[in-house]
């Protein structure tokens, strides 16, 4: 009977038109409360993971190798703590404004290149380089949700430069 009523009222044409992205964020209906604990939760999980990956730095042989895993999987907690907040499409919409496409897409990439030189080219020198550009890609993008932070910086960094 629902199935009729909305096919009378329009609303299945409606329904026909969405992308797969509207559907996910029209089923995360979740609580603000629930959202607040979602968000709290990963990006608990997020930053023990990061702090784990630090302490595994020190162990002989697989310590480089885990701080990696645990390290990247931290950063990806953390960034995706923010999805229960606003939801996955309103965040993906805001990952890809014109003032965050670049610092996202270099914070994505740093992720996959330090996992691709730790276990595809095992070049740990360079797994530590792209780890660092992790930590400087995911500042800068974390910075431009602050008004007119990056600017100051910026002015900041070409006053010390002259």
């Amino acid at each position: 009977m629902d199935k009729l009523k909305s096919v009378l009222s329009g609303e299945e044409a409606r329904r026909d038109d969405r992308t797969i992205l509207e559907t996910v964020n029209e089923a995360s209906t979740l609580g603000w409360g629930t959202r607040v604990k979602g968000f709290v939760a990963c990006f608990v999980v997020g930053g023990v993971c990061t702090l784990l990956g630090v302490c595994c730095l020190f162990l002989p042989r697989i310590g480089l190798t885990l701080f990696i895993v645990f390290y990247t999987f931290g950063n990806i907690c953390t960034l995706c703590s923010t999805m229960f907040l606003l939801g996955p499409l309103k965040q993906l919409k805001r990952m890809c404004d014109k003032t965050r496409a670049l610092a996202t897409t270099i914070m994505i990439t740093c992720l996959v290149l330090t996992l691709c030189a730790a276990f595809w080219w095992k070049n740990f020198g360079l797994a530590l380089l792209f780890c660092i550009l992790q930590v400087l890609a995911f500042a800068w993008y974390s910075l431009s949700y602050i008004p007119f932070v990056r600017e100051a910086i910026l002015k900041l960094v070409s006053v010390f430069m002259k």
